[in-house]
């Protein structure tokens, strides 16, 4: 009798599941846009250029080739903003919603999924906390829409309404698209609202809550004032975030924005603290500031949000454990801490490795769009560092870029929102691991 040949069904990991699932998005946003009615002159926009945009909207970066507000339709803009919310939110949360919703059963390999995707630290209360983000997420998104309605329906009438949920969708997304921009104006971001307090103040809120960490707010909401039953990670996020918008701020304070009355120099100084870490907008022409200004810009897009967030970059977790760890061996102890707790080496190690990637990918590909382009490093430098970061600040260059160049941003912001330790997961799932150990020998160091 002939044997039966028994296949193994291939299942798809959680890391491989979320690339794909991005990359799936991402094509059918491009296809979308390419679509006439998606523009305003009613053309077919190159794939090259969809392509750009929709990895942009759903990695929310920010970076464009056209304008957001006077080359696309209102259908366009709708399509812009889906994406941004799917890749605010993540493929697999906004999946995982649509499950609960129709009432289906979420097994348990899609638990451990979702668990992956929003750096969860267990499986368990997996639901409960997707259901706690995606009711979170729309109050907030409201809240910031209905405190900038007033303004926008001002100046632009009905069209205000949509400004609004736009405006509050993306900066709540940390993606920095705007629609502001027309024929004679591209490009503006929110250089024309650089003396509201109102946009200012509501923008910033926005960016922070959603970079923060949807652990982090749950942590909060579960703990309210209860500084001392935080978790560990939500304290790290909590101080390193602060510092990180605190200090930047007065350091613009003092170089730049000299010309501007000490309100709107103070408003300016703080956006410009608080946008870097991957929302993108921006309040003042970036090309004027100080040449130090733009380098500790850099620095912030680099480090980006916090995990389990709307935002990109390195995360503000990995330089917290980078620092402690530095500041471990100073003084010759063994291990790294925070607040009395011991930190494991497996996680140095890991952020270790995910600053070496960040800026292996930062400086390559500034170096191939400078010599390819005939550009300096410096401004290809800032470019790369908002396309890895997921930020969409930019120097002005981007629009100019030819389409080797354009493919590198591409790859940049696909990397820098999935995540590169997660492609590399996706890559080598179900590869065996060899658990010999080598002979050790000890290398100088410093």
């Amino acid at each position: 009798m002939p044997k039966k040949i028994i296949r193994r069904k291939h299942r798809l990991s959680s890391f491989q599941t979320i690339t794909l699932g991005f990359a799936g998005v991402i094509l059918l946003g491009a296809l979308l846009l390419m679509l006439p009615i998606s523009t305003t002159a009613g053309c077919v926009t190159p794939f090259n250029e969809t392509l750009f945009t929709a990895t942009s909207a759903v990695c929310v970066t920010g970076l464009v080739v056209q304008d957001t507000g006077s080359y696309w339709s209102g259908f366009g803009q709708t399509i812009i903003l889906v994406l941004i919310q799917i890749g605010g939110l993540g493929v697999i949360t906004v999946a995982a919603s649509f499950a609960l919703l129709s009432g289906r059963k979420i097994s348990l390999m899609q638990r451990s999924t979702m668990q992956d995707a929003i750096s969860a630290p267990k499986v368990g209360g997996i639901v409960r906390l997707t259901r706690f983000i995606l009711r979170g997420t729309f109050l907030i998104e409201l809240l910031g829409a209905l405190a900038m309605l007033p303004v926008f329906c001002h100046d632009y009438g009905w069209r205000g309404i949509w400004m609004a949920v736009f405006h509050s969708i993306s900066a709540f997304c940390n993606a920095g698209f705007d629609i502001l921009g027309t024929e004679s104006n591209l490009y503006p971001s929110l250089t024309g609202y650089a003396g509201s307090p109102t946009i200012n103040i509501t923008i910033m809120l926005l960016i922070v809550v959603g970079g923060i960490g949807f652990l982090t707010w749950d942590d909060v909401c579960e703990n309210k004032w209860r500084l001392h039953r935080y978790r560990m990670q939500s304290k790290v996020i909590l101080v390193t975030t602060g510092l990180l918008i605190l200090l930047p701020a007065a350091f613009f304070f003092f170089t730049d924005f000299s010309t501007l009355s000490t309100g709107k120099r103070l408003l300016a100084s703080f956006f410009q603290s608080v946008t870097p870490r991957t929302a993108g907008y921006n309040t003042v022409t970036l090309s004027a500031m100080s040449g130090a200004s733009q380098g500790i810009m850099i620095l912030l897009m680099l480090i980006g949000g916090s995990p389990g967030s709307t935002a990109g970059g390195i995360k503000t977790t990995t330089l917290a454990v980078l620092l402690a760890n530095t500041a471990a061996t100073f003084r010759q102890r063994e291990n790294a801490q925070f607040f009395g707790r011991r930190i494991d080496f497996s996680a140095v190690k890991t952020a270790a490795t995910i600053l070496t990637m960040y800026l292996t990918l930062f400086f390559g590909g500034a170096v191939f769009i400078s010599v390819y382009e005939d550009l300096t490093l410096s401004a290809c430098l800032y470019e790369t560092a908002s396309a890895v970061g997921t930020v969409g600040l930019t120097l002005g260059i981007t629009p100019q870029l030819h389409l080797p160049s354009q493919i590198v941003l591409i790859m940049l912001m696909y990397l820098g929102r999935v995540g590169g330790l997660t492609l590399i997961y996706a890559a080598f799932s179900g590869k065996k691991i060899n658990g010999a150990k080598l002979p050790q020998e000890k290398i100088m160091i410093g």
